[in-house]
């Protein structure tokens, strides 16, 4: 497995790299047709997850014929929005999709470090996790992370997806190389990244927060005079609206890991 992202500031991932990488370390042919365009020939299996064509493949299987994948073409410059392609941003459906099916398929892996060595070689465990941050309110906003913790000196790589850029991980130890346990149990390391999380978020601006409460406060205001008369049945279905408006513009944020793993890496990473 060859890893191809690279992350940008803050360890945020780019979104097209990480396309790419998603892509590329599942067979598919990846071109940047343009700064902002890239195209993907999905295999077989990618269009079967992604695509939902699922009486297509039922027939195609039945009948012996031989399948087409579709190809797509993403855009991810809005200013590009009138070319022919799919717009795909944080909070879009086919990203959710991709996410889902991390989650699914992938969400926890365990891999080394391909290395070719003569004589014994320490490998060191890294736990890499890939969070989104989900902040919902009048808008839904995502951001996605990808951080590495060392588990036997406590070091972050915040740039992890880069450092591993030109890293091969196997599934299988490279032979004259081994392994130490971890001082820092997993459990522990996902809270430290995640305690990591809660401060970048706590040193974020949050205007998007105030606006929510504002405007959900101006329509729990209009709803309540609306139902002004003293009426049992009407105060229950004004309770209900008041319930729904809440859940759509109460703002919170959420985490969630979309995969994760133990990676080995020499010590000298």
């Amino acid at each position: 497995m060859k890893v191809k992202v690279k992350s940008n500031m803050d360890s945020q991932i780019n979104i097209e790299q990480f396309l790419t990488q998603f892509f590329t370390a599942n067979h598919c042919e990846v071109e940047t047709i343009e700064p902002g365009m890239l195209a993907v020939q999905l295999t077989v299996e990618m269009d079967k997850a992604l695509m939902n064509r699922p009486f297509y493949w039922q027939y195609i299987e039945a009948t012996g014929n031989v399948g087409q994948p579709k190809k797509l073409t993403f855009l991810l410059d809005p200013e590009k929005m009138d070319q022919d392609g799919e717009w795909i941003h944080f909070g879009s459906p086919r990203l959710q999709k991709i996410y889902r099916h991390l989650t699914e398929s992938a969400k926890f892996v365990h891999l080394f470090e391909e290395l070719d060595v003569k004589q014994n070689t320490m490998l060191h465990p890294w736990l890499l996790t890939n969070y989104t941050i989900v902040y919902e309110g009048k808008q839904k906003k995502e951001e996605l992370f990808s951080i590495g913790l060392n588990l036997i000196n406590g070091k972050f790589a915040f740039d992890m997806m880069e450092n591993l850029e030109e890293t091969n991980l196997m599934p299988t130890i490279s032979d004259h190389c081994y392994t130490i346990s971890p001082l820092i149990k997993p459990k522990s390391g996902f809270l430290r990244i995640e305690n990591h999380l809660h401060n970048y978020v706590l040193g974020q601006k949050h205007d998007w927060a105030a606006k929510s409460i504002k405007l959900l406060e101006e329509e729990i205001a209009m709803i309540r005079h609306f139902y002004s008369d003293d009426d049992e049945e009407a105060e229950q279905q004004m309770e209900k609206e008041l319930d729904d408006i809440r859940a759509r513009l109460k703002p919170h944020i959420s985490y969630k890991v979309v995969s994760g793993g133990i990676i080995y890496l020499n010590e000298a990473f």
